[in-house]
């Protein structure tokens, strides 16, 4: 399975905003951004300016930086959006939130969606009562994810629960460390600093 494997905190800096990509850290005065502002590279300190496509490529960069989605499956994903009513880059977006290890991170099960990820790949969750394995498989309105019997007391889910607030569009009970999608997001309900016509636009060249 393709996967990026470079260090995460290069690429908060070249979108030169932060990603969240690495739970707790994000928020601390270690985080790359907040101690080194300046994109990557020994060009980095350097004025540029950006053109249209430029700015419409960091906007589906960081749309695919933000969920960790690749290239052809980010592709996939804008397909799936066009073919389904209502405005594309809205549904770009649902389809993304949708995916499992999404759900996982925004249930409050996992520190980052990185860590989202590997904690589903290694079958620490349920839906709908079966194994689960694949980060992204979308869900769906009523899907119930609840953690493994045998990962109820895992440190990165315990330390994770306490941590942030679940949004509203899932309801979770910790006590019985289940979630389930009450309804898939609207763009409102979704808090990523993301200008999603521009992806629109970059695609319909």
């Amino acid at each position: 399975m393709a996967r990026y494997t470079g260090a995460v905190c290069r690429l908060c800096r070249r979108e030169n905003k932060k990603l969240f990509l690495k739970g707790e850290r994000c928020y601390t005065d270690k985080c790359a951004v907040t101690r080194r502002a300046s994109v990557p590279g020994q060009h980095g300190k350097a004025r540029k300016k950006i053109s249209e496509y430029g700015i419409q490529l960091r906007a589906k960069q960081q749309a695919k930086r933000y969920y960790g989605v690749l290239e052809s499956q980010f592709e996939k994903y804008f397909d799936m959006a066009e073919r389904q009513s209502g405005m594309t880059g809205e549904n770009l977006l649902r389809i993304c939130e949708s995916r499992l290890d999404n759900v996982v991170y925004r249930l409050g099960f996992a520190a980052s969606r990185k860590e989202a990820r590997q904690l589903v790949r290694h079958n620490h969750f349920t839906v709908n009562g079966k194994k689960a394995n694949i980060p992204s498989i979308l869900l769906k309105s009523g899907d119930l994810v609840a953690v493994a019997s045998k990962s109820g007391k895992l440190k990165e889910v315990v330390e994770a629960m306490s941590a942030r607030p679940v949004v509203k569009w899932l309801d979770c009970d910790k006590t019985k460390m289940t979630g389930r999608v009450i309804e898939l997001p609207h763009r409102e309900d979704i808090d990523l600093d993301v200008e999603e016509h521009l992806i629109v636009e970059l695609y319909s060249k």
